[in-house]
């Protein structure tokens, strides 16, 4: 018995014609008939039915279909698993994220790169986009996804992946006026308590600045009473009513019956925060090649 035979034996079931399974197989006529009943002698009982018109199979024929199949499928399995493990695809890979960014899509995604490839060990970081640019330079991690404070994408030492304009959403206290609206203004803003989310923890950073060049617009410099680069930190000081924030619509948008919190989009082309995925190029874990590919193919 070997594989060719139960493919054959599978083409045959499925086409109930010895000439349709040869041309399906590209042999000849003859030599498919040959090689069923070199099969079914290997057997020692007779799989297919030759008197009936179409051609039809035995009990045994029946029994044997689907085994055939499965023993094929598991081969294939086999094949698959070796190649993966000759091509280095039981390592580690090791990706960082921005804080907050563990209620976005990133955890299902994670989940069907590991279904796909179980014997990649994924190794997960959670940081400031600071420190994650730190440690992606360091080859301390072999893949970030980061709201880029460091423009860390416009190096030629980098690949950069644009993953989502992620909307931006005013969080505020349930007895706040403004909790009421459909959409905010940034304007609408002025002389609010800015409890400020960064992703970094330098004071001055590429991300700030676009923020900052935000209100400008808006017409007045925000009156910033706290700054921090954590999510939960920022939501308990608003709903202890000390003030308002800004926060990407990923850290929320998951967050069900959020006591004491009411979240208004915030309406305009630029209130969105850009989230990239970053890599070094010359970075030859395959394991990273496969997740950018499976990352480009589930964002187009």
């Amino acid at each position: 018995m070997n594989t060719n035979q139960l493919k054959y034996f599978i083409s045959v079931a499925e086409n109930r014609s010895f000439s349709a399974a040869a041309d399906e197989n590209y042999i000849t006529q003859t030599a498919m008939t040959q090689q069923i009943k070199a099969l079914e002698d290997d057997l020692g009982c007779q799989l297919i039915n030759r008197s009936s018109r179409p051609i039809s199979l035995t009990a045994a024929g029946n029994s044997f279909l689907s085994d055939a199949k499965l023993i094929l499928k598991r081969l294939a399995d086999a094949k698959e698993r070796a190649n993966e493990a000759s091509t280095g695809l039981n390592g580690v890979l090791r990706i960082g994220y921005i804080k907050g960014y563990e209620r976005s899509f990133l955890s299902e995604f994670l989940r069907t790169f590991h279904r796909n490839l179980p014997n990649v060990l994924i190794s997960c970081y959670r940081d400031t986009s600071d420190k994650l640019a730190a440690l992606l330079q360091n080859r301390e991690y072999d893949i970030i996804f980061t709201w880029d404070s460091t423009n860390l994408k416009q190096n030629e030492d980098y690949a950069a992946l644009e993953i989502e304009k992620a909307g931006l959403m005013a969080a505020l206290y349930a007895s706040h006026p403004l909790g009421q609206k459909e959409y905010l203004k940034r304007s609408e803003l002025k002389g609010e308590s800015i409890i400020y989310m960064s992703p970094s923890e330098l004071s001055e950073n590429y991300g700030d600045s676009q923020f900052m060049d935000l209100y400008h617009e808006a017409g007045f410099h925000p009156e910033i009473i706290c700054r921090s680069t954590d999510i939960e930190s920022i939501l308990m000081m608003v709903a202890s009513e000390e003030g308002i924030s800004i926060v990407p619509d990923y850290c929320v948008k998951k967050i069900n019956n959020a006591e004491g919190l009411v979240f208004v989009p915030m309406k305009g082309e630029k209130e969105v925060e850009e989230i990239h995925a970053i890599w070094k190029k010359d970075n030859d874990n395959v394991a990273l090649y496969r997740f950018v590919q499976m990352l480009k193919g589930d964002r187009q």
